[in-house]
């Protein structure tokens, strides 16, 4: 049995040689096969966890087809801010052709005006936060009378409390409220009250939530985030809070997916977090940068699945 599982290790870690291509590759399809196909608890459980990054969120869209047409088996869902609310659709049972059409939705409705409104001198004047309306119609439309008990997968989303800055991961009861508040950007839109708290985007504690998809009982976890190449100097006082929140969320990002067994990176271009337009061109991104980096992800999964397949042969 040990040498069977150190010669299976071999193979599956070792650069093959041209001759052993073949063989090579008969074994990995063998190996991942057994792995796709295998029920929990004869192979690890597997964990998304869908990054903020507003617009540019949408690219976890083609990061999911691109799994779901790999045969890549996914047990849990977590997700922050864009990625919550991808995620919840997702867990929904929704087909991912629905994901697609939810990315068309929000360009012809327009979801970004929330963004387009905002005047900041009013604000000042006014001393009072905005309720995000289209945003919120948007998420209610598909979610609301969903809670978390009836999703089809178990999945978490992360917000964060205003007033003491405590990272909350949502878990149950109803899934629009969580939604809603997860991708609350703080400073721009009015906190979320719910359950005696005040409720902001949770990338500003958590932006790739490994450690919510962890909670649920992933033992693998594959992390989904966003790069892009925007290097301007924003023009507002807007553009300047969204940069800053983008920034942070950045940072986080990168000590987050340290905790994660894969990432999968999206290139996105130019986007802004409110290049709600956009949203197909980052499915797009988000399709292309998964499906190259499917083999490697297969090959780090099987590598970790190894011991737990071999079990009694």
């Amino acid at each position: 049995m040990k040498t069977f599982l150190a010669i299976l290790l071999l193979c599956l870690t070792a650069l093959p040689a041209a001759a052993q291509l073949s063989d090579d590759e008969i074994l990995r399809e063998a190996l991942w096969t057994r792995a796709a196909t295998a029920k929990r608890p004869a192979r690890p459980s597997v964990g998304l966890a869908l990054s903020g990054g507003g617009a540019r969120g949408f690219a976890h869209t083609g990061v999911l087809e691109a799994l779901e047409y790999a045969g890549f088996p996914v047990d849990y869902v977590a997700g922050t801010s864009m990625g919550a609310l991808i995620g919840a659709i997702y867990s929904s049972g929704q087909p991912i052709e629905e994901l697609w059409g939810f990315g068309r939705d929000a360009a012809r409705l327009k979801v970004g005006r929330d963004f387009g409104g905002i005047k900041m001198l009013p604000l000042l004047i006014a001393d009072k936060l905005i309720t995000p309306k289209y945003i919120t119609q948007f998420i209610q439309g598909r979610l609301a009378g969903l809670t978390f008990e009836k999703l089809r997968k178990p999945f978490a989303c992360t917000a964060m409390d205003i007033r003491t800055g405590e990272k909350i991961i949502f878990t149950e009861g109803p899934l629009d409220i969580a939604v809603r508040a997860s991708v609350n950007i703080p400073g721009v839109f009015a906190p979320v009250q719910y359950r005696h708290r005040y409720l902001v985007d949770g990338g500003v504690v958590d932006n790739v939530p490994v450690d919510a998809a962890r909670g649920l009982g992933a033992d693998w976890v594959l992390a989904s985030v966003m790069e892009n190449s925007v290097n301007k100097n924003p023009e507002s006082v807007l553009t300047t809070l969204l940069q800053v929140i983008d920034i942070r969320g950045s940072l986080l990002s990168k000590e987050a997916e340290k905790t994660s067994n894969f990432v999968m990176r999206s290139q996105v271009g130019d986007m802004s977090v409110a290049d709600f337009e956009r949203c197909t061109e980052a499915g797009e991104a988000g399709l292309t940068a998964a499906s190259a980096a499917m083999d490697a992800a297969r090959e780090n999964f099987l590598v970790y699945a190894a011991p737990r397949l071999v079990e009694g042969l």
